[in-house]
């Protein structure tokens, strides 16, 4: 019990000083990220929205015509960004079988579980959606001046595995619906280094600080409220 508990308090205190330490440790200055509450004029930046579940988390870029346009490629493979009600091109990265084979916690099963806990191939999924209320509770509003943004895109569009004529490789026949499509993508996944980390990088891309290590997404969107106090998330 003893050696139970000193490992439950080793976690925590883990977890802890993965969020209360930031990443990068020292800020730039000025920072490239845009001061929220309406400081500069809307015209001058963009927004993303962070989108939580009990353990994953997504970025929900806006589909505006420059932004449908980086994701035009998706359209030869059936998920045409472009069509009427696409508000938002929502990407997120995970463990291959955990992933596609999980749509529900009712789809559960031992071996994507052992997948997730030890190490797996890596994919992207990305999927189409209408209105988002950014009001919502699990919905985190980020916004970006117009660098930012384009850095976020970059590291969105950089976590695809490319084939050798520099295109994008869909999984066959790996989706939940209509409106999404997984594509292989790059890196190996595990639990130390899953979903809610990549979504920590890519941020920081944008000039966010994050915690340290931030694997649950409740400790990702503490961080980012902790470390980045001007935009007021």
């Amino acid at each position: 019990m003893r050696y139970v508990l000193g490992v439950v308090l080793l976690s925590i205190f883990a977890l802890g000083l993965g969020v209360l330490i930031p990443r990068p440790f020292l800020a730039s200055t000025p920072g490239p990220v845009a001061a929220a509450a309406g400081s500069p004029s809307p015209e001058s930046t963009r927004t993303v929205l962070l989108l939580s579940t009990e353990i994953h988390t997504d970025l929900a870029l806006p589909a505006s015509p420059d932004v449908v346009a980086r994701f035009s490629f998706m359209a030869a493979d059936g998920l045409d960004p472009s069509q009427p009600g696409v508000s938002y091109i929502i990407a997120g990265w995970g463990g291959r079988s955990f992933y596609i084979e999980t749509p529900r916690w009712a789809d559960l099963k031992p071996g994507p579980v052992f997948n997730a806990l030890t190490y797996d191939r890596s994919v992207m999924h990305m999927a189409l959606g209408g209105g988002i209320d950014q009001n919502h509770p699990t919905v985190t509003e980020i916004e970006l001046d117009e660098a930012s943004f384009e850095r976020v895109l970059q590291g969105v569009l950089a976590s695809f595995t490319l084939d050798s004529a520099g295109e994008r490789i869909v999984v066959p026949g790996a989706q939940y619906g209509e409106y999404d499509l997984f594509y292989e993508a790059e890196g190996l996944f595990n639990a130390l280094a899953g979903c809610n980390v990549w979504t920590a990088a890519t941020l920081r891309q944008a000039g966010l600080r994050t915690g340290w290590w931030t694997p649950l997404p409740g400790l990702l969107s503490l961080s980012l409220k902790l470390h980045n106090p001007r935009l007021g998330l």
